[in-house]
């Protein structure tokens, strides 16, 4: 499976009824855990903040993910479980409460 229809199948589970996170208000805590989990578990492939390049060049920068389809749209992919087309991308599922901080920290450092 290649990764453009991996997001594909992100988007479309979206589609199929996430519920979807709203927007942050600052860098509160829900923000700062959801900074904390993408660290935690996405650093060591993507760039996971506002600035520097992706340690695996082939892994998209999360502050970009916003310019290739809503970023809210995430919250069923992660809550059921990412799974992309090439194996150094581990399976990864993450409660309701994670899903809406993860979300809301992606919210908080798209590029516009």
């Amino acid at each position: 499976m290649s990764f453009r229809l991996a997001l594909a199948t992100l988007a479309a589970l979206a589609a199929a009824g996430v519920a979807l996170a709203q927007p942050p208000q600052g860098r509160g805590p829900s923000v700062q855990h959801g900074e904390a989990l993408v660290e935690q578990n996405c650093a060591m492939c993507h760039a996971v903040g506002t600035s520097g390049d992706s340690p695996n060049p082939q892994a998209p920068h999360f502050r970009e993910l916003g310019r290739r389809y809503p970023v809210e749209d995430l919250g069923e992919a992660l809550a059921e479980g990412i799974i992309v087309g090439h194996s150094p991308m581990p399976e990864l599922r993450f409660s309701g409460d994670d899903v809406r901080d993860i979300v809301a920290y992606l919210q908080s450092i798209q590029a516009h």
